[in-house]
Order: structure tokens, then C-alpha cells, then sequence
């Protein structure tokens, strides 16, 4: 069993920038972010390999590449959603994820604990 708590959401202006940040209570194969937008179905932001691999393999969805970053601490058992020049459509609930078998996931299915979820909103 895996605890996951983020932090690090907030009111910001489109163009700001924020980190995100998803404290973990043991290890995993794999570590993700998803949202969900008010009357929209939870999609995928980024996912990163954690454990099991010897190199370390990120992805982001299209949607936001170019603008967020994935990142991982071992030292702190720690993931991160770097999120640069933001837009109004980014405005979510952000989950933090953890997969137990090896490989990124790409959808919802592919993880099996869940964060509590950060309010992320960006005014125009």
C-alpha cells in the first residue's frame, strides 16, 4: 500500500509558473500525474518510471509539452510537475498516481493509488 500526498497547487494568472509536488510513503514501478477538469473525464499529464528500471524513462502528454516537466527525488521519495506559462484550459484538480508494474501508464487503469488531489486554477 502506497500513500501519496500532494501539494503545491494555488490561484495564479495565465503565463505563471508552479510546482507540484507528490510526497510518497514507499516505493513504486511508477509514479504519474493525471487531472480533471470540472465536468471532464481524469486524463493523463505525465508519468515517470520510479523503480525496477535502470534508466529512468518521462513522458508528458501532448497537451502540455514543451510547457511541464516530470521530475523524481530519491532522496525524498519525491515526484514533481514543474508547469511553466500556464493556461486557463490547465485549470484542474491534480491527482498524483503510483503503478505497480513496470513501465509508464498512460491511463487512468494502468495505476492503483491515488492522491487526495491539489486544486490547481489559472485565470485569464
Amino acid at each position: 500500500q502506497v500513500q501519496l500526498v500532494e501539494s503545491g497547487g494555488g490561484l495564479v494568472q495565465a503565463g505563471d509558473s508552479l510546482r507540484l509536488s507528490c510526497a510518497a510513503s514507499g516505493r513504486s514501478a511508477a509514479m504519474g500525474w493525471f487531472r480533471q477538469g470540472a465536468g471532464k473525464e481524469r486524463e493523463f499529464v505525465a508519468g515517470i518510471t520510479w523503480s525496477g528500471g535502470s534508466t529512468v524513462v518521462a513522458d508528458v502528454a501532448d497537451s502540455v509539452r514543451g510547457r511541464f516537466t516530470i521530475s523524481r527525488s530519491n532522496a525524498k521519495n519525491t515526484v514533481y510537475l514543474q508547469m511553466n506559462s500556464l493556461k486557463p484550459e490547465d485549470t484542474a484538480v491534480y491527482y498524483c498516481a503510483a503503478r505497480e508494474n513496470y513501465g509508464l501508464g498512460y491511463v487512468r487503469q494502468n495505476y492503483d493509488y491515488w492522491g487526495q488531489g491539489t486544486q490547481v486554477t489559472v485565470s485569464s
